[in-house]
């Protein structure tokens, strides 16, 4: 056998998938899916008949988790669609620093500095006056498809 040593770059991340595949055809009202690359929320879903020759679609219309916009898709209901692992977790706001990023105090004790304020002008403002009156709140990070974003608020009452 060699002794030579052997080195392996290696430039994948932990091998979790951003999505999973899902039939179109089992996708329901209030579930995830990715349309034209973008994690989304289905608020409507029709189903056509089949043709002569063909499969039955399935029309979706969904809204951006992130962007809140409204996109649609229809894909054969027998295909696969792909479904983004969509993840919420709570986090104690610490602080807002000048630049529209906060800092966030995880479960393990560490903080979190990556995220900026949400751009909903009515959660903005409520995070903001709540932090100014000195509140210990708690958001509600959304992930999905390597984006985070404050999507919630909770308050736990005043510091003490």
């Amino acid at each position: 056998m060699s002794d030579e040593e052997h080195h392996f770059e290696s430039k994948a991340d932990a091998g979790a998938s951003k999505t999973y595949p899902q039939q179109a055809g089992t996708i329901r009202k209030n579930g995830y899916i990715v349309i034209k690359g973008r994690p989304c929320k289905v608020v409507e879903v029709s189903t056509s008949k089949t043709g002569k020759h063909g499969h039955a679609k399935c029309h979706f219309v969904a809204i951006d988790i992130f962007t809140a916009k409204k996109l649609e898709d229809i894909v054969p209901s027998s295909h696969n669609c792909d479904v983004p692992h969509v993840n919420r977790t709570d986090y104690q706001l610490i602080d807002i620093s000048e630049d529209g990023f906060v800092s966030l105090l995880t479960d393990s004790g560490g903080t979190k500095d990556d995220l900026r304020l949400p751009t909903d002008d009515s959660l903005l403002t409520q995070i903001k006056d709540g932090f100014a009156e000195g509140k210990d709140l708690v958001v509600t990070v959304m992930s999905a498809m390597g984006e985070e974003q404050i999507c919630a608020l909770k308050d736990i009452g005043p510091k003490n």
